[in-house]
């Protein structure tokens, strides 16, 4: 019997280091908190600094995961208990209700179409809705529709039932509970990727309180083909497309009093979405406000320099102090201080305002640790002490990778779960 190793985090690099661990005769067993593997590539319009397209890259990898014959899939799944150790680790799974009978289901919809009941959509950041019953998003994987239990009127007042009711296959079962998986794991790989710090607590910059101030996510699905505006760059206040755009760098991070580590990747995906928002509506304008550029990359500073000298993309190297609705509810003010020798402050209108907020590690990081019995560094990543193996965790046989150990970008985290697959290799050659 292969031996069997757990990866938490279905998102690229978890998705990578499953199939190259699986590629190594190991039995895999992937564990994802939401409905779909993906995480938030799957959330991304293009990717820097080739601007190819993200989904393309990634759908194929999360296939090919899905129909490895040495993976298997547990989403919409957590954690429970992490016990023994050393290449025999005890893991129970939590598989939480679907709802659904996951082997009737084929993602035809008709329930999804038919549901009457609508909330706020996760994938989409908030800016549209979906159904009590959904599947995440048009490419998920495995496609097969989860019924929202807290929002589901027939869980909750046994009144309606219309998706019972339309679903040929039979697939719906409103009775079904949680589900218990309990493995013996030689190894765990924790991929858990990072959650977007609520910049809504910096009540300088809008956020919540100005309706053309975004997030720089909830920008990437508003250029997204499949996004809740169906690619087209408007603002939220009117609908109208704005002209004039404003970033702004390190909301929450790189700040003493809030999240002092820089998130790695937001000078480059904010200048990615100005070169984005110039191909979507050719006269825009767009201005990114920033502390310092950080373009160490393969190909970054000359992509910055693309932006800038083929897009018109202005760098103005300051950090706004205020942040107001400029003509009711359309429209923001930006108050910002002037750098390069001049002085004072200036007060400039935009259509639109995108926050780049810092990138913290996912929801749930600190009890996972807990369970796994791993410690963490001073800004909450997964310490890797070992200069030697820096994806080792501080637990034998724990191994860490992606952004759950740090902030890095798309190609360095698939890299280094590439690294995970031979560690793992290394560790358990020779052991029973």
């Amino acid at each position: 019997m292969p031996k069997k190793v757990v990866v938490i985090g279905g998102g690229i690099a978890g998705i990578q280091a499953c199939l190259d661990i699986a590629e190594m005769g190991y039995e895999v067993h992937l564990v994802e908190r939401t409905p779909s593997i993906g995480g938030r590539m799957a959330q991304l319009d293009k990717t820097f600094p080739t601007n190819d397209c993200s989904l393309c890259i990634l759908s194929p990898k999360m296939i090919m995961c899905a129909g490895h014959e040495n993976i298997k899939l547990h989403t919409y799944s957590e954690i429970q208990s992490v016990g023994g150790e050393f290449p025999r680790f005890k893991v129970r799974i939590r598989e939480k209700a679907r709802h659904i009978a996951i082997n009737r289901c084929t993602g035809c919809g008709d329930c999804v179409t038919k549901c009457p009941v609508k909330v706020p959509n996760e994938f989409e950041e908030g800016l549209s809705t979906r159904k009590a019953i959904y599947l995440p998003f048009p490419q998920a994987v495995p496609r097969k529709v989860t019924i929202d239990a807290v929002h589901c009127r027939m869980i909750t007042e046994k009144k309606c039932g219309v998706c019972k009711k339309v679903c040929q296959a039979g697939a719906i079962d409103y009775d079904q509970k949680d589900a218990l998986v309990d493995i013996v794991a030689a190894a765990i790989v924790v991929t858990t990727g990072f959650d977007l710090f609520d910049a809504s607590a910096l009540r300088q910059y809008g956020l919540g309180a100005c309706k053309d101030v975004v997030t720089s996510l909830q920008l990437e699905r508003i250029l997204s083909a499949a996004g809740p505006t169906g690619g087209h760059l408007v603002r939220p206040s009117d609908g109208k497309e704005p002209k004039k755009l404003a970033f702004v760098q390190c909301v929450g991070s790189r700040d003493a009093k809030m999240f002092q580590y820089c998130s790695s990747v937001c000078c480059m995906y904010a200048t990615k979405e100005s070169i984005l928002v110039r191909e979507h509506v050719p006269d825009v304008e767009s201005t990114i406000f920033y502390m310092d550029m950080r373009a160490t990359g393969k190909g970054f500073q000359e992509f910055v320099n693309r932006a800038e000298k083929q897009y018109g993309v202005r760098y103005m190297r300051s950090r706004p102090a205020s942040v107001q609705p400029a003509h009711g509810e359309s429209g923001v003010l930006v108050t910002y201080e002037m750098v390069g020798g001049i002085t004072g402050q200036k007060t400039e209108e935009f259509d639109m305002l995108i926050l780049c907020p810092a990138l913290v590690p996912s929801r749930g990081s600190e009890e996972l640790s807990g369970l796994l019995k791993i410690e963490l560094d001073k800004d909450k990543f997964a310490s890797t002490p070992s200069w030697k193996n820096p994806i080792d965790s501080t637990r034998r046989g724990v191994l860490v990778c992606g952004f759950a150990a740090e902030p890095m970008d798309i190609p360095d985290s698939v890299a280094q779960a590439s690294g995970v697959a031979s560690r793992i290799g290394e560790l358990l050659q020779g052991v029973s």
